[in-house]
């Protein structure tokens, strides 16, 4: 079966053929090209649909994920993101295996197929030219032999003619002659050439034409091997990614069946778990019996029914719902100044107030009253820490103890807070050794560098270093504080512990149940005498192991101020201090000297230096 003995005569048809295949090679590269820039497409789809979903740093999603259902789902994202990889390799591999090299080979196609019609085209040319040659010759022998025939009989015709002379019959014999003679001569030239017509036409039939035709043949037959190739690859390509597509499948099926559902519930008890035990059964209150009240409902001391004075929110039979602070911070905060403070003196010199300026004088009430007219501004928080939370929360600011939260959720914060300082300081210290080794290598050789140079790097890793350490060690108290005061309580005190930030008594009055006496009644006091007493000794039982409240920054004394009223304190010009409270907008600001000395002093006789990320120094000056 050839080309070239059975389609000799379909030059014309084997040319559209052969153009019609390329088409056809160009329209599947066509396809294949369009399927790449799907797969790239989806592979794009796959990725931004993944990344959407993927949790934000730093951000509330990204804490949901200690869950297994949603670690679950974060491991389909992070598979779906494989997945949509093996897609865009299936688009490279068939760019590069089947796109540019078909593209390639379809320029070659075309050049081939271009040469060999060329040699067809000439062949079928010359073949012509020889035709055409052939009916020269042939029509020139014909009209030669009919001149000769012609000649002839003019000749014959003279000659019989008796009025002819022998002149003009000699003449037309000649011109006879002649005629013949050129009628013979292309006689033998027609037969020339068409003896050669006849070998180059089959030459043209049974060679030229059979050899062309055959090389036609064996391109197409290499476009129609090409493309099932071509195929095949395009095949292959998709069944070499089907293995990691199945473990990617296999990975999102594995996930799935991790899933515990337990782990999950103890998960939400761990983050949500206040620590609080629930409330006891709320004691029966008897109101038949006679009851007397010689004190406002916001009275912090009540008697038993031996009529002694007791503060049951201080007592340590019960659990500690009133974490104060420590009782000299208490008895300066009760003391506070309440007016506003002296101006600064006129001149900067000590000697123009030889006395200093005067402190505020104000007429000192009872503690007890300054403590009931405190209790009573804050109905619905707790303690003094509780005013604290209350007024950050009101100004959207989060404590830096984290004591807005439960005991439990508290307790997580810091020890988190700790493992990160902790960390941190591992990552300074190591830096702090690699300078160090760095420092060796320069000593040892100094054309590498100065090591001079690495001393202030080095100063100021070991000052971070310090820094870090305080600050763990701050957190690490508050964690130790917390960690302390989680005991097992019993049922009055669960009923106690269990009202935080907002849950009061029946009055509304925070500390309404601290007033109650075990049979429910409330008890009248005796004296303001002995709720001094008591709420002095309960809290040196109950806040002698609060440490001080960290320092928030440094001031310098610009003036002598001679601290005159309860709650100040005497500083001279030009001493440093720590200030532990900024001023509140009343014109006071709260400083230290060392751990027993500290009060108030009027802001404008100080220059206030806060440090907004102060690790709480333990130091005095």
């Amino acid at each position: 079966m050839s080309w070239g003995t059975e389609l000799w005569d379909q030059f014309d048809n084997l040319e559209k053929h052969t153009q019609w295949g390329i088409d056809i090679l160009e329209k599947y590269i066509k396809f294949v090209k369009e399927r790449t820039e799907i797969e790239l497409s989806y592979a794009k789809q796959l990725r931004n649909l993944s990344k959407k979903y993927q949790p934000k740093k730093n951000s509330k999603e990204e804490e949901e994920y200690k869950y297994t259902s949603c670690r679950a789902f974060l491991s389909t994202l992070n598979e779906m993101n494989d997945y949509a990889g093996q897609h865009e390799v299936i688009s490279e591999n068939m760019t590069a295996q089947i796109t540019v090299d078909l593209a390639r080979y379809v320029q070659e196609l075309k050049q081939e197929r271009k040469s060999n019609f060329h040699d067809g085209r000439k062949a079928q040319q010359h073949i012509e030219t020889c035709w055409k040659q052939l009916e020269s010759s042939k029509r020139r022998f014909e009209r030669d032999c009919k001149e000769a025939d012609r000649a002839q009989q003019y000749f014959e015709k003279m000659d019989a003619d008796i009025n002819v002379t022998k002149a003009d019959v000699e003449k037309a014999r000649q011109q006879a002659q002649i005629r013949h003679q050129m009628a013979e001569d292309s006689k033998a030239d027609y037969s020339s050439i068409l003896q050669k017509f006849n070998q180059e036409q089959h030459e043209y039939y049974h060679t030229h034409i059979p050899s062309i035709f055959q090389k036609i043949q064996e391109m197409e037959e290499r476009r129609i091997v090409r493309i099932g190739e071509s195929m095949k690859t395009y095949a292959e390509v998709d069944r070499q990614v089907i293995p990691i597509i199945g473990k990617c499948l296999d990975g999102i099926v594995k996930a799935a069946e991790a899933i515990d559902q337990k782990n999950d519930s103890q998960l939400v008890i761990e983050a949500y778990k206040s620590g609080f035990e629930p409330p006891g059964d709320i004691e029966f209150e008897d109101y038949t019996q006679p009851m007397k009240r010689t004190v406002s409902d916001n009275s912090l001391s009540n008697s038993r029914g031996d009529g002694k004075p007791e503060l049951k929110f201080g007592g340590k039979s019960k659990g500690k719902l009133w974490p104060f602070i420590k009782k000299n911070k208490l008895m300066s905060l009760l003391t506070s100044p309440h007016q506003p403070p002296p101006p600064p003196p006129a001149s900067a010199s000590p000697s123009a107030v030889p006395n200093g300026p005067q402190s505020p004088k104000q007429q000192k009430e009872p503690l007890s009253h300054r403590f009931n007219e405190f209790m009573i501004s804050k109905p619905k928080i707790h303690c003094f820490r509780s005013l604290k939370r209350g007024l950050s929360l009101k100004l959207g600011a989060t404590p830096e103890d984290f004591s807005n939260l439960p005991p439990e959720q508290r307790r997580k914060k810091l020890q988190q807070k700790v493992d990160e300082l902790n960390k941190e300081m591992q990552k300074e210290a190591d830096q702090r050794d690699a300078i160090t080794k760095m420092k060796d290598v320069y000593l040892k050789n100094p054309q590498m560098g100065d090591p001079a140079s690495l001393d202030h790097k080095l100063t100021e890793v070991s000052q971070n270093i310090d820094k870090l350490r305080l600050e763990a060690q701050k957190f690490e108290a508050w964690l130790a504080e917390v960690e302390g005061r989680l005991p097992v309580r019993g049922e009055q005190t669960r009923r106690q512990s269990g009202m935080y930030d907002g849950q009061g008594g029946p009055t509304g009055n925070s500390c309404a149940q601290d007033r109650e006496s075990p049979d429910g009644s409330y008890t009248e006091e005796r004296s303001q005498e002995n709720e001094v007493k008591v709420l002095a000794a309960d809290f040196d039982d109950e806040f002698d192991d609060e440490e001080p409240l960290p320092a928030i920054g440094t001031c310098k004394a610009l003036y002598t101020f001679e601290g005159q009223n309860e709650g100040t304190i005497s500083v001279l010009e030009g001493e440093i201090l720590y200030v532990i409270e900024e001023d509140k907008g009343d014109g006071w600001t709260r400083i230290r000297r060392n751990e027993d000395e500290e009060g108030y002093v009027p802001t404008s006789y100080v220059e206030v230096y806060l440090d907004k990320n102060a690790k709480g120094a333990k130091t005095y000056i």
